[in-house]
């Protein structure tokens, strides 16, 4: 179907993917009613083994919600009062959120400006005596630099969890994302690259003890029934949602290369309109396979706002993922940082843009996306002059 001139353009577009694949999913939806079994049971198993082996990876652990993937993490390692956990400052509330509700501290360490994702070299001397994990975050879609936090991993013997809630099919070093630490956490939020119709969640490990425990905890610490061995948390997969996701499992795959296809199409349109001195395409790293979750640009000058103020007024869907980094939400005050402890999360805050992808974006769409923002450059020049 072609984009009428004139009409807008979402920012997602969960109800085109669901008209494309409506019959499967309505059939797996029916299986399920039919069946009576409402919460675990077959389809969540199902959907655990197929996802694990999508991943590469020994264990997978279906719960409610990527928050709770994180926090199965950290609760299967023991994480509470007193310790300390290593993480970016420029990424969802929950990377943070998690670690706090726990009882532990987080410890910020600032990004790489170019892919905004935590910079190895801000990690080591954040760790001291109380440090008990490190979380990189596989932000945007695109992996976190492994290898660095690998050894600085191993020399101080911290585990890593994986934040790869945006990076399902990502790869770093041909290892998909998932497999690059000790335990790993996946949301499955619609809007994600492998969306639920609802909240989901995973949490993935090769490690038998850990996966038998996050288990346990995802069911109130419970095995047998009724018996519990830890105070878990309330966090199950209903098999709805598991039956839906092995339905979207099957077409990741194709959905991934769409998306990199989107990507490159853009990247094409920014530098064809003569944009790359205010629209800052992202940066791919070497032995990285970027699954665009989000497309994201930095806006230079100061215009970012003006620039969403006119996207919007053209009908055109853009976010700012993230506006305040974590250290100066409210929230974590009594952390003690300041506006200027770490200027490359704050530089990011002020100045990234996601613009539409999905994997049933035309390209006619995203032609209308960079000639509103071609429009915007111009005008802001004429005024300039």
């Amino acid at each position: 179907m072609t984009t009428k001139l004139g009409t807008g353009v979402p920012l997602c577009d969960v109800q085109g993917q669901y008209r494309a694949i409506q019959a499967p999913i309505m059939e797996a939806v029916s299986r399920v009613l039919a069946s009576g079994q409402a919460i675990l049971g077959p389809e969540v198993k199902a959907f655990e083994e197929e996802a694990a082996a999508y991943l590469g990876a020994g264990h997978a652990i279906a719960c409610g919600s990527g928050t709770d993937a994180i926090t199965l993490a950290l609760m299967a390692l023991d994480i509470g009062p007193g310790d300390e956990v290593i993480l970016p400052p420029f990424t969802f509330f929950a990377t943070a959120g998690c670690v706090s509700r726990l009882g532990a501290r987080p410890v910020f360490a600032d990004i790489d400006p170019a892919t905004y994702n935590l910079d190895p070299l801000q990690v080591e001397n954040k760790i001291t005596e109380r440090t008990r994990a490190i979380i990189p975050v596989h932000l945007y879609g695109q992996c976190a630099d492994m290898e660095p936090l690998w050894q600085i991993a191993e020399r101080h013997r911290l585990p890593i969890i994986e934040d790869a809630a945006q990076a399902i099919g990502a790869e770093y070093q041909k290892k998909r994302a998932g497999t690059l630490g000790s335990i790993a956490a996946f949301s499955f939020y619609p809007s994600k690259n492998l969306g639920a119709y609802g909240d989901a969640g995973m949490v993935v490990t090769s490690d038998y003890e850990w996966a038998k425990k996050m288990t346990r905890l995802r069911v109130h610490g419970m095995e047998p029934k009724y018996y519990h061995q830890y105070v878990g948390i309330c966090s199950r997969m209903d098999a709805l949602q598991a039956a839906i996701l092995r339905v979207k499992l099957t077409f990741l795959e194709d959905w991934t290369v769409k998306r990199q296809r989107a990507a490159q199409r853009y990247d094409s349109l920014v530098i064809d309109n003569h944009l790359g001195h205010v629209i800052e395409k992202p940066t791919v790293r070497s032995n990285r396979r970027h699954v665009y979750h989000q497309y994201v640009v930095r806006v230079s000058g100061g215009l970012r706002d003006e620039l969403i103020a006119h996207l919007q007024k053209e009908r055109i869907g853009c976010d700012i993922y993230y506006p305040v980094p974590l250290h100066l939400q409210e929230c974590f005050r009594h952390l003690g940082h300041a506006r200027g402890d770490f200027p490359a999360s704050e530089q990011a805050a002020d100045s990234v843009l996601a613009l539409p992808i999905y994997p049933e974006i035309e390209a006619a769409q995203q032609e209308r996306v960079i000639q509103a923002c071609a429009d915007f450059v111009r005008r802001r020049a004429r005024v300039a002059a």
